[in-house]
């Protein structure tokens, strides 16, 4: 299918992401650590195993270290994004590659972060009441991505990432920025998936929100700023 490509100029995109991973946030190996001493010796055997720092040390299976970013604000935050991939993979992106998947709007990022989050707690049966905070990362973008806005795909199934993983596959391999395209999950509202760390630009952290499911809906309250 010959997708259209849209010169993107968006900023101020929405990326709502647990809070528990910021760098100023409790970790949760301090709950296990007898001291500061042994919390050290802790966090060196969980960097062993973590996907981020192997692939910024070239040893990532699905990207290089030539393509993730350094020296520039908040650079583990957008090499995480492509190095910490879903083991099933995601709408446009497979498991040994991630994206950075953003929203042009915080309604939007909410809905579909809620969505997922209920398809998990529905997975394990979960029916007490669950609050998480999150951090609102904003980014900008300037470049070329292809666009399906406007366009029937069987890429915005609401119930498959079948044909999603095969397009953002073919179109990584034919050099592409990333996809823009319409989210299933909040009709109206609009997504990006970017291919490349280094077209993701300015990222700063906005502000934190906690989420809150009950057995029956998900809603989101604005705690305060950062």
């Amino acid at each position: 299918m010959n997708i259209p490509v849209t010169n993107v100029r968006r900023f101020d995109t929405h990326r709502l992401l647990p809070a528990k991973y910021s760098p100023n946030f409790d970790s949760v190996l301090t709950r296990i650590a007898d001291d500061d001493a042994h919390l050290q010796l802790i966090f060196e055997l969980d960097n062993a195993t973590n996907a981020r720092l192997q692939a910024e040390e070239s040893a990532g299976p699905g990207i290089s270290a030539r393509e993730l970013v350094f020296n520039v604000p908040n650079y583990h935050v957008i090499n995480a994004a492509f190095t910490h991939a879903n083991p099933l993979g995601a709408r446009f992106s497979g498991p040994d590659r991630g994206a950075w998947y953003a929203a042009f709007l915080l309604a939007t990022a909410k809905a579909e972060v809620l969505f997922h989050k209920s398809i998990e707690f529905a997975e394990v049966d979960w029916k007490e009441k669950e609050e998480i905070d999150y951090d609102d990362y904003l980014a900008d973008f300037t470049a070329p991505f292809h666009d399906l806005r406007g366009i029937e795909d069987e890429a915005l199934s609401p119930t498959s990432y079948v044909r999603s993983q095969q397009l953002a596959a073919e179109l990584l391999a034919l050099g592409s920025q990333g996809i823009v395209y319409p989210s299933v999950r909040n009709p109206g509202g609009t997504c990006i998936a970017c291919f490349r760390p280094s077209v993701v630009a300015n990222v700063r952290k906005s502000y934190r929100y906690k989420l809150t499911w009950t057995p029956l809906q998900g809603r989101i309250v604005r705690q305060g700023t950062i």
